[in-house]
Formats: structure tokens, C-alpha cells, sequence
């Protein structure tokens, strides 16, 4: 079930994390509106649901890349929410009919969160999310790519344990203990890391937005939206390196206001891959803030690297998301993105 140009597709994608390029690369992905985008409710009774909707969503972005040249590239999507870890340290998760699930806070002060103790991988709600991709592999093959379940940063997941009301203020009055919940969330997320990595390989698409990652890790840091650049330093950089140390690089996603952050992001160890929410006048900024630093995928209110508006830095390593209005639109849209970037 690969379709015929997937290695040349992927040899694009490590032109771009070449940090010294000859010449800009520029990558773009279209999505358009489609029959497979919006899944089942991401709850453990509806396992076969996500299972049989990730078997033909694939299908259908196979179909799309045998019709149309971009750079996306079919996945196997282990789709969840941000809940995953934090579920297993006791948070209720909520599953709504029309959003993503989410966890409520199951600790409420430094004490509670001081007892709680790191689980095993394999006493988890995780286990159910390698069910699910070993099933998907089997449908599609071993050398199908898989899309990675959510990955938030080790403060991020603590965020979610502890209840914020109580939890900024420690990350003052009690940093340690802050730094000791993180440090469990990190520990599990490892036991589930070199588990994924040992089954599955390390090719794969990111959780979000979807680029393509050969080693390394991808994680949302949304919680440095609400700290001090010193508080960045502090709680989620010796996290953040430590991780891409072990695994070889580090894909990064934030959807909050991050740029107070940049000069943190900047120093990120190994960072390959760097996704911010931000208005055109700070994508315009970032693309040459973070030119030298790793490749970029934004997202803007409005598209930016449209072929001939002259936007694009010289030497750009970056992601343009392309939206189309349906899939002739999307074929269309390839023709001009491919002789402009191709």
C-alpha cells in the first residue's frame, strides 16, 4: 500500500533539515475539506471506530498523493488528545462529541502531588494505543508510516495533573515540587518513547502539525505562553534537551503567545523542527529569526509563502500549510506550488 513517489517525498523532507542548504527549501503540504477528516470520539470504547476511520483516512490520502504532488505523505494516525498521560496519573478525562478530550486535574496542592507515584507503561491506558497501531500496521504494512500519538512537554503534562490555580503559584513558591511532577511525566513518557521506537521505528509524522520526523521527538510546549523567559529556562529547557539528547533531535509545537520565548527557542539542543501560531507580521519575523536555527512550519491567519509575493528569506527552510477549498482546488494549487518550489 506505498504509493510509488514515497522515498522521494521523504528525501525532499531531509533536504529540509539540512541546516546548511544551497539553495531555500521550501516544502508545502495541501489539505483540503475531505470525507475521512473528522474521526470518531477518542474513548476506549470506540477503539474499533478509530481504528477502521484510521484505516480509511489512509486510503484516502493515498489516493490524493497518487493524484496530486506535494509533500505530504500518507500516515497511520494513533490520534488522541493531550489527555494520554496525564489519565495515567488518575485525571478524569472528559470526551466531548465535538472537540478533543481533556483531562481535569486529579491534585490540588504540592502535598498531593508529592505522593503521586510514576506508573508502569504497561499498567496504563496507554497499552491500548499500541493495539491500535500494531493493527494499523498490520493492515498497511511495515514500512506504512505512523502518525505519533500527542506528545506534551513533562511541565505541560504536570500542568494538566495539577490544578492551575495552585500550580503557577508553586512554580514560585514551590519549584521543586513543580520540578518533581515533571520529572514522573517524564519518566513515563520515556517507558512509552522507547517502546513506540523499539516497535515501530523511528519514521514517522509528527502529532501535530503533520511533517515528517526520521528520529528525533515532537512535543507541544504551550504552558511557556504563560511564564517568564527565566521561568522557560528554569522548568522546561533542562526537560526539553534532555529529551532530545536521548532521541536525537526535537520537534516543537506551541499554540500559545510564545515570542517573549524566541531567544529560549533559539538555544533548544537538536531542535529540527520548529510550529508556532502566529499573525503574518511575526511569520515574516520568525522566518528570519529562526532562519539558521531549524526548519519552520507556521501557522498564520492568512497564507505566507504564496508563489511570487517575494516573502520567503533567502536560504528559508520552512513548511508552507496550503489550504484548498476541495480536491480539484488542491490539484490546482499543486501545479503553481510545484513550479514555484519544486
Amino acid at each position: 500500500m506505498i504509493f510509488i513517489n514515497l522515498e522521494a517525498r521523504i528525501n525532499r523532507w531531509r533536504q529540509l533539515y539540512d541546516p546548511h542548504p544551497e539553495k531555500p527549501a521550501v516544502r508545502y503540504i495541501i489539505t483540503y475539506p475531505g470525507p475521512e477528516q473528522n474521526g470518531p470520539v477518542l474513548n476506549a470504547e470506540n477503539k474499533r471506530r478509530r481504528i477502521d476511520w484510521a484505516k480509511r483516512l489512509y486510503e484516502w490520502q493515498i489516493r490524493d498523493a497518487e493524484s496530486f504532488e506535494d509533500d505530504s505523505l500518507p500516515c497511520l494516525h494513533v490520534v488522541t488528545g493531550t489527555e494520554i498521560f496525564a489519565e495515567c496519573f488518575g485525571c478524569h478525562v472528559v470526551y466531548p462529541q465535538d472537540n478533543m478530550p481533556f483531562a481535569l486535574p486529579c491534585v490540588f496542592d504540592s502535598a498531593a502531588a508529592s505522593r503521586l507515584k510514576t506508573p508502569k507503561l504497561e499498567d496504563t491506558p496507554l497499552m491500548m494505543l499500541f493495539e491500535i497501531a500494531d493493527e494499523l500496521r498490520r493492515f498497511a504494512g511495515e514500512d506504512a508510516l505512523l502518525r505519533i500519538p500527542d506528545m506534551q512537554c513533562p511541565v505541560d503534562v504536570a500542568a494538566l495533573i495539577w490544578d492551575k490555580n495552585d500550580f503557577f503559584p508553586a512554580m514560585i513558591e514551590e519549584p521543586e515540587a513543580v520540578l518533581e511532577l515533571a520529572e514522573k511525566a517524564q519518566e513515563l513518557q520515556i517507558s512509552f518513547l522507547d517502546e513506540w521506537f523499539m516497535r515501530y521505528g523511528t519514521r514517522y509524522i509528527a502529532h501535530y502539525p503533520n511533517y515528517y520526523m526520521e528520529g528525533g521527538i515532537t512535543m507541544s510546549v504551550d504552558e511557556i505562553g504563560s511564564v517568564s523567559p527565566e521561568m522557560f529556562r528554569t522548568f522546561f529547557a533542562g526537560e526539553i534537551n534532555a529529551l532530545s539528547r536521548r532521541y536525537g533531535g526535537v520537534g516543537i509545537h506551541c499554540c500559545a503567545d510564545s515570542r517573549k520565548q524566541w531567544d529560549n527557542l533559539r538555544q533548544v539542543q537538536g531542535l529540527r523542527l520548529l510550529n508556532l501560531n502566529l499573525d503574518w507580521e511575526q511569520i515574516a519575523q520568525a522566518l528570519v529569526f529562526f532562519k539558521d536555527t531549524c526548519a519552520q512550519m507556521h501557522v498564520a491567519d492568512r497564507p505566507y509563502g504564496v508563489p511570487g509575493d517575494g516573502r520567503m528569506p533567502e536560504k528559508s527552510r520552512a513548511v508552507i500549510p496550503v489550504w484548498a477549498r476541495d480536491f480539484d482546488h488542491a490539484r490546482e494549487l499543486a501545479e503553481l506550488y510545484a513550479a514555484a518550489y519544486g
